[in-house]
C-alpha cells in the first residue's frame, strides 16, 4: 500500500512537471506566470519606434528612451555622424563631364548668398571657421593664403591664396562639393549645410565679402546720394 502511494506521488510529480514544461514552451498569449520576462519576450526595438515592454501595458521607463520621448532611435553624438538638420539637400546630380563641371562652376559664381537662415549667419560663420581650421587649413592655411603646414612641408604645392581669387560663396561651396583641379570633393566629410558654412566663413574672413546679399537695396542707395 505504501509503495503504491509512493508510485502515485511520483506519477503526479512527473505529470505536474510535464505540464509546467509544456506550458512554458507553448503559446505566449495569456501566460499566467513568467520568470525572466525579458528573456521570454525578447524585445527587438526598431529604429525610432516607441519603446514599450512586450509583456505589459506600461511604456518603457529607461531614462534614455524617456528623454527621447519614448523613441529608441537616439541621435548620434554631436560631431560623430553627419546629420542634415538644415533642410539643405544636394543641389542635383553631380557633373559627369568636364563641360558639365565647368558650366556648373561658372553658374555657381552668380550665387552670392547661402540658402541657410540669414538670422543665424553669425553662428554659421563661427562654425564655418571651426570646420575650416579642422578640415581645410592644412592646405589653405588658417589665413587662407594657401600656406598651410602641408604646403610649407613641401609635400604639396599650388594651393591658391583666396585674396587672389575671384570667388563667391556659391563657387566656394561648389568646389567643396565637387572638387577642383587637385582638390577632391569634401562632400563626404562635410554635409551640405556645413559646406555652406565653410564657404560663408571663407568669404567673410578672406574676401571681406558678406555671406548674404547686401542689406541696402539699390533704391536706398539712390535716395542717399540724392540727399547728399
Amino acid at each position: 500500500m505504501l509503495k503504491m502511494k509512493k508510485n502515485v506521488l511520483k506519477i503526479t510529480a512527473v505529470l505536474g512537471l510535464t505540464t509546467v514544461l509544456l506550458n512554458s514552451c507553448g503559446p505566449k498569449e495569456n501566460v499566467p506566470l513568467v520568470y525572466f520576462p525579458d528573456m521570454y519576450f525578447p524585445v527587438a526595438y526598431d529604429p525610432l519606434m516607441k519603446a514599450q515592454d512586450a509583456y505589459s501595458d506600461h511604456e518603457n521607463e529607461i531614462p534614455a528612451f524617456v528623454k527621447n520621448n519614448g523613441a529608441t532611435g537616439l541621435s548620434p553624438v554631436e560631431g560623430s555622424v553627419a546629420q542634415n538638420k538644415d533642410g539643405v539637400f544636394e543641389e542635383g546630380k553631380l557633373p559627369k563631364t568636364t563641360d558639365e563641371y565647368n558650366a556648373g562652376y561658372e553658374a555657381s559664381k552668380a550665387v552670392t548668398s547661402s540658402p541657410l537662415n540669414p538670422a543665424n549667419a553669425e553662428k554659421d560663420i563661427e562654425r564655418g571657421k571651426l570646420l575650416f581650421d579642422k578640415t581645410c587649413a592644412a592646405c589653405h592655411g588658417v589665413g587662407g593664403d594657401g600656406q598651410g603646414p602641408i604646403v610649407q612641408s613641401g609635400a604639396y604645392s599650388g594651393v591658391p591664396n583666396y585674396a587672389d581669387r575671384e570667388v563667391t560663396v556659391g563657387s566656394v561651396h561648389y568646389v567643396l562639393t565637387n572638387g577642383r583641379n587637385n582638390m577632391g570633393s569634401y562632400a563626404g566629410q562635410l554635409n551640405a549645410g556645413d559646406r555652406w558654412r565653410v564657404a560663408m566663413y571663407v568669404m567673410s574672413a578672406f574676401k571681406k565679402g558678406a555671406a548674404a546679399p547686401a542689406a541696402a537695396p539699390a533704391t536706398t542707395e539712390t535716395t542717399t546720394e540724392t540727399k547728399k
